[in-house]
C-alpha cells in the first residue's frame, strides 16, 4: 500500500509541475474554448446551454492530453520496475482504452480550432460518426476481456455470478460507452466530472487493495493523482477544462476499471452520479424524439439546476457529497458480495 501512496504522490507531483507551462502551452496554440451557438444531436441550438456557458469562453481546453501522457508513461514505467506480476492483456486493456479513447476525444477537440467562431454540429464529430466510433473501440475492448481475460460472467451482489458467455462482449461494450457518454455530459461544469472521478477511482482502489490486484492498483493510483493535480487548476473559474480528450479517455478507464474488478453492479453505484446525468439527458432525447417534447425543461441534470437558479459552485459541491454517498454504497455493496 506504500508503493501504492507513494506512485500516486508521483503522479500528483508531475502533474503539477507540468500543469502551468502546459497551460501556457494551450493559449499559444490557441486550444481554448470559443463563444459560439451549441447544437444538440438534433441538430437544433441549445440556447439554454449557451446562456450558462459562453462566459467560458477564452479558457484552455485539453487538459486531458496532459493526464493521458503522464499515467501512461508512469504506468508503464512502474510496471517495469515494481516488482509486480502485471497480466500483459489487462495492462493493454487499461492502456488501449484510456488512450484510445482519448484519441478520438482529441480529434473532436482539434476541429474545434477549425470551427471557432462558427455553429459547431454538436462539438466536431456528428454524434452519429462519434457514436459509431465509440462502440467499435468498446467492442474491441470487450473482445479482449472476453478472448485474453477470460471474462464470461457478470457478478450481481445478493444473486451471484451469472455465466453469460460471448454475450459478454456487446454487455462490455454498453458498459463502456454508457460510462463515456455519461462521463462526457457530466463534464460541463468547473471541477464536476473531475472531481466525481476522483471519488470513484478512490473508491475503486479499495477494492482492488482487498483483491489484491497490484497491477490495476498501480493505475487507479496514478490516475488519481494526476487528475487530483488537474482539479486544482480546474475548480471554478476554472483555468483549464478536461476537453473531450479527458472526458472520454476517463469515462474509458472508469468503465474498464469497474469490469475488471468484476463489480458491475458496484461500478453503476459508484458512479451513481454520473448515471443520474447521463440518463437525464438519455431521458430528454428520448422524450423529444418519441413524444415529441421535452419531458425536463433542461437537461442534463446539472443545466437544469442551473436553469433552476443555481450557482455553479453549489451544484458542484453538492454533486460531489452526493458521489460520495454513492461511493460509500457502492463500496458496501461490492464488500457484502
Amino acid at each position: 500500500m506504500a508503493t501504492i501512496l507513494g506512485l500516486s504522490i508521483l503522479s500528483f507531483f508531475i502533474t503539477g509541475i507540468l500543469l502551468i507551462p502546459f497551460i501556457d502551452f494551450l493559449y499559444k496554440v490557441k486550444l481554448q474554448r470559443a463563444k459560439q451557438k451549441t447544437r444538440d444531436i438534433f441538430n437544433h441550438h441549445t440556447p439554454t446551454f449557451d446562456k450558462f456557458h459562453n462566459w467560458k469562453a477564452g479558457t484552455p481546453f485539453g487538459g486531458g492530453i496532459l493526464i493521458i501522457l503522464v499515467v501512461s508513461v508512469l504506468t508503464l514505467w512502474s510496471y517495469g520496475i515494481l516488482d509486480v506480476q502485471v497480466k500483459a492483456w489487462q495492462a493493454f486493456v487499461l492502456l488501449f482504452s484510456f488512450i484510445s479513447f482519448g484519441v478520438l476525444g482529441m480529434y473532436d477537440d482539434l476541429k474545434k480550432i477549425v470551427t471557432s467562431g462558427k455553429e459547431s454540429h454538436f462539438f466536431g464529430l456528428r454524434f452519429r460518426h462519434k457514436f459509431v466510433i465509440q462502440w467499435i473501440l468498446a467492442l474491441i475492448i470487450a473482445a479482449v476481456f472476453y478472448y485474453q481475460l477470460g471474462y464470461t460472467f457478470v457478478h450481481i451482489q445478493a444473486i451471484g455470478t451469472i455465466t453469460i458467455g460471448v454475450f459478454f462482449i456487446p454487455f462490455a461494450a454498453f458498459v463502456i460507452v454508457s460510462f463515456v457518454n455519461a462521463f462526457n455530459i457530466a463534464d460541463g461544469l468547473d471541477g464536476l466530472a473531475s472531481g466525481l472521478c476522483l471519488i470513484c477511482l478512490a473508491a475503486f482502489l479499495a477494492i482492488t487493495a482487498t483483491q489484491l490486484d497490484q497491477s490495476l492498483g498501480i493505475f487507479i493510483a496514478l490516475l488519481l493523482g494526476s487528475i487530483a493535480a488537474f482539479l486544482y487548476f480546474n475548480v471554478y473559474k476554472a483555468r483549464i477544462t478536461l476537453g473531450d480528450v479527458g472526458s472520454l479517455s476517463l469515462g474509458a478507464a472508469l468503465a474498464v476499471t469497474g469490469l475488471l474488478t468484476g463489480k458491475v453492479l458496484a461500478l453503476a453505484l459508484i458512479g451513481g452520479v454520473f448515471v443520474l446525468e447521463g440518463g437525464s439527458s438519455l431521458l430528454q432525447i428520448l422524450s423529444k424524439k418519441y413524444l415529441g417534447k421535452k419531458i425536463l425543461p433542461a437537461a442534463p441534470l446539472h443545466l437544469y439546476l442551473q436553469k433552476r437558479g443555481w450557482e455553479e459552485p453549489k451544484i458542484v459541491m453538492r454533486a460531489w457529497l452526493i458521489g460520495v454517498f454513492f461511493a460509500l454504497l457502492g463500496l458496501y455493496i461490492a464488500f457484502i458480495g
